[in-house]
């Protein structure tokens, strides 16, 4: 059902990116997948890159940022009919101190899972502007979901 969600929506799920660091993708504890957070790659490349320069493109990279994090749930999951509920989204937008706009830049996030999931993809959510992210990541995501 999600899987056909996304195909209308044309989505492709990518291979899920290789964590930059030491840590694992997804951790799955009792019914909850916790989602480290995303960057939004595209390949092995970083496709939005240093300060949110505009709402539009950030609002592009926290969906694209979304998009990773659900090829980590399918991987992780085996399917995406698994997730009964997003729980939580926190977003890190990388800006200048003076922008404050970073619950619209999150919104692309929080939209897509609405769109993907309907009621059971809103959530609760934080959004924290910080002056970097890894590898110079405009945006980074992580999520909470309930399985």
């Amino acid at each position: 059902m999600i899987e056909e969600k996304l195909a209308s929506l044309g989505i492709i799920l990518p291979i899920p990116p290789e964590p930059a660091g030491s840590y694992l993708p997804v951790i799955l504890s009792g019914n909850l997948a916790f989602v480290a957070g995303q960057i939004p790659l595209e390949g092995k490349q970083v496709k939005f890159r240093g300060k949110v320069d505009s709402i539009a493109a950030g609002q592009e990279a926290a969906r694209l940022c979304t998009i990773n994090a659900l090829a980590q749930l399918k991987s992780s999951l085996g399917s995406l009919n698994r997730i009964k509920r997003v729980i939580k989204v926190t977003g890190f937008v990388n800006s200048d101190p003076s922008f404050t706009d970073h619950a619209r830049v999150i919104n692309g996030a929080s939209d897509l899972l609405v769109t993907i999931f309907g009621e059971k993809g809103k959530h609760a959510r934080a959004v924290v502007g910080v002056s970097s992210l890894p590898l110079d990541s405009t945006v980074e995501i992580e999520f909470i979901v309930e399985v």
